[in-house]
């Protein structure tokens, strides 16, 4: 961690602005308004608000929800993540938190409301993208956010892969900006797996499309020993390798990109494993027939694959045994389906299995199945970005990281 972190900082009685990721999801509840329907975003926040009201500070938290697109849109409002949040802080505290809810994120109204705040006190502002100024990082809006407190605090990487008014620009306009413990979490155990993993490295790569996510693939061929390639993607490169795939998956345009990363990683020596058996079924539905189908001939013109097989498991379940780093991100066949989320969850199990490996996980699709499996608590650390995390791993200079202060060493370095 060479940015500063909000451990470096001098809360005590101190403004401080936190940028949260409070993106959950909502869903209309017959007769009680709108609930959460997976609070994991604000849970994995909680330390870090901990951390800042058990020094006294006076918290201020602001986060975006979908897009509103520079409009003001009830459906979209933070307001019922007031209620969850003062729960999970009660639990952590011990006590009744006075969590309080700003009706905008700038203007007279809340600079009134930030300026009676308490140290030890929350308040949640409104939804950031309620403003145009916030996605075009318009320098002004900035302006207003920052006027709101002494120190920033970002704990949102999940948004740290946009130069927004809240994660980048905002910065232009404090003394310190700090990350908080979730993001140094983020960039402590992302950033060891890309300079110095310990080895075996193994890396299982899932999802849709060879096209979402090549760069990490060819960033990981650099670095790991061995890479498990799963879900739709496998097709392309199987292709890339002149199986016939029926009618799964494939990006035509993306066979040449495919066929040289499989070129480059037997340059380099890495294991590039892909499915040897699959799932086959005659539509993509959950009630679909299925067959399982193994070897290298063709599949049957009219199936397509949506799940790895049992000897797949078996296959990529080794090379995780052995691995002393793990990096899992997309699942393994369309795990929205039952029937097809098999493969997906046997992963799950066998990555929580290796418990003397440091084990990282992300993508929805992977955490959700890991939490699903009940073995969540034995993974070193689950990833809360999603893109963030994808151009973090190829290598890409991510703005609201870049954005924070330098610790004093790290910034006589560049100096230098």
């Amino acid at each position: 961690m060479q940015k500063l972190s909000i451990r470096d900082l001098d809360l005590t009685d101190k403004r401080v602005l936190i940028r949260v990721d409070f993106n959950v999801p909502l869903a209309k509840d017959t007769g009680e308004g709108v609930r959460i329907l997976d609070d994991t975003r604000i849970r994995e926040t909680v330390p870090t608000i901990e951390y800042a009201l058990r020094r006294k500070a006076k918290v201020i938290l602001c986060s975006h929800l979908g897009r509103p697109k520079g409009q003001r849109v009830p459906a979209m409002s933070l307001r019922p993540v007031v209620d969850r949040l003062r729960k999970l802080l009660d639990h952590v505290l011990g006590e009744d938190e006075n969590v309080g809810f700003a009706p905008d994120c700038v203007g007279q109204v809340t600079e009134e409301l930030v300026a009676n705040l308490e140290p030890g006190q929350t308040l949640l502002l409104e939804n950031l993208r309620f403003h145009a100024g916030e996605e075009a990082n318009d320098p002004a809006f900035a302006r207003q956010l920052a006027g709101l407190c002494d120190l920033y605090v970002n704990d949102a990487f999940g948004s740290a892969h946009r130069a927004h008014a809240s994660t980048e620009g905002i910065t232009h306009f404090m003394k310190q900006s700090a990350a908080g413990l979730l993001m140094e979490s983020e960039l402590k155990h992302l950033g060891k797996a890309l300079t110095e993993p310990d080895k075996p490295f193994v890396a299982i790569i899932g999802g849709a499309k060879v096209s979402d996510k090549i760069g990490v693939i060819e960033s990981l061929i650099e670095k790991a020993d061995a890479i498990l390639i799963g879900g739709g993607m496998a097709y392309t490169f199987l292709r890339a390798k002149g199986q016939q795939t029926g009618k799964s998956l494939v990006e035509e345009d993306k066979i040449e990109v495919a066929r040289a990363a499989l070129e480059a990683a037997q340059a380099r020596g890495v294991r590039f494993l892909l499915p040897v058996d699959h799932c086959l079924a005659d539509r993509f539905d959950a009630r679909a027939k299925t067959t399982l189908f193994a070897g290298e001939g063709p599949f049957p013109a009219e199936l397509m694959a949506l799940d790895i097989g049992p000897q797949t498991v078996a296959l990529f379940a080794a090379e995780i045994a052995d691995a002393q780093t793990i990096l899992w991100n997309g699942p393994m066949g369309v795990f929205e389906f039952p029937a097809f989320a098999i493969g997906t969850n046997a992963i799950a199990k066998a990555v929580a299995k290796n418990e003397d490996a440091t084990t990282i996980v992300g993508g929805g699709d992977s955490v959700s199945a890991i939490q699903k499996s009940g073995y969540a608590d034995k993974i070193t650390h689950i990833s809360t970005g999603g893109g963030a995390s994808l151009e973090f791993l190829e290598g890409k200079q991510l703005p609201g990281v870049e954005a924070l202060t330098d610790k004093p060493e790290a910034a006589n370095k560049r100096e230098k």
